[in-house]
């Protein structure tokens, strides 16, 4: 699924392909994603301009004056520039046309959203109960440690938890997890304030090196320019179950937590 650097990665392209640009049309193709997409959406988009492109957890928030287009990428979605005339594929619902520009949605899932949000779009319920964003400064050890007091939950599941803190995900925690030392089974209430001093920067340090690097790629993800991400080849633990660790040689081990892989170095993290 994509997370938050597949995300922001998208907002920046978009923000540097078509920002104050005119919306001249868009085309749409299914009635339905995860939620039905609005009657009338494409006759209310064309000819709105798109003011700015925001991000609020995994969500895409473009502003066009008088509303905001709210879309999510599922879990297997991307958006990207095509050239004008390009021939849709099975898989590709929507085309918003901004001049020569063409941004096109593909989702093989359909799980994602496109919504037309005419109010203020952090009141709407998919995006009022999100939890704090890893990059702000209000994201300290200090107000993590409040968060997770008296949580028996592991920690891994804990950081995955939108409604704490939005867009970690599973390739991410794992790996700041890793970076800071810690066991992903660690209780979440019991970890010391000395360890989140370690995480929160491990955090903010891994998911701006994945947005450097375009995001993780595992399947479907492109950017914008139809490019994949590369952090992928990164990875510290992430998916090399098996392999050795590449601090301390010792193998990788991979668990299960909420359903969700979990990889992490024994000897590494305690």
């Amino acid at each position: 699924m994509p997370e938050l650097p597949e995300v922001e990665v998208t907002r920046r392209g978009i923000a540097q392909r078509v920002g104050g640009a005119r919306l001249d049309h868009a085309v749409l193709r299914a009635p339905t994603l995860r939620y039905p997409i609005p009657a009338g959406l494409a006759r209310i988009l064309a000819g709105r301009t798109l003011v700015e492109a925001k991000r609020r957890g995994k969500y895409l928030l473009l502003d066009l004056d008088g509303g905001h287009l709210l879309i999510h990428l599922g879990m297997s979605g991307s958006l990207r520039f095509v050239a004008p005339g390009t021939t849709p594929e099975k898989h590709d619902h929507a085309d918003f046309v901004f001049g020569e520009q063409v941004l096109r949605l593909t989702d093989p899932r359909r799980f994602g959203a496109l919504l037309w949000l005419a109010g203020d779009p952090l009141a709407h319920p998919l995006i009022a109960k999100l939890g704090i964003e890893p990059l702000s400064r209000a994201f300290t050890p200090v107000w993590l440690q409040q968060a997770l007091k008296g949580r028996a939950m592991a920690i891994k599941p804990a950081l995955m938890d939108a409604g704490l803190v939005v867009g970690v995900g599973n390739i991410y925690a794992a790996e700041s997890l890793f970076g800071a030392g810690i066991d992903p089974r660690k209780p979440a209430g019991g970890v010391s304030l000395k360890r989140l001093g370690r995480l929160v920067p491990a955090i903010q340090a891994t998911l701006r090196a994945a947005i450097r690097a375009g995001g993780s790629t595992l399947r479907d993800f492109r950017g914008t320019d139809g490019g994949m991400g590369d952090f992928q080849t990164r990875h510290k633990v992430y998916d090399r179950a098996g392999l050795p660790c590449l601090s301390c040689g010792g193998p990788i081990r991979m668990i299960r937590q909420g359903q969700r892989s979990s990889f992490y170095c024994p000897r590494c993290q305690r």
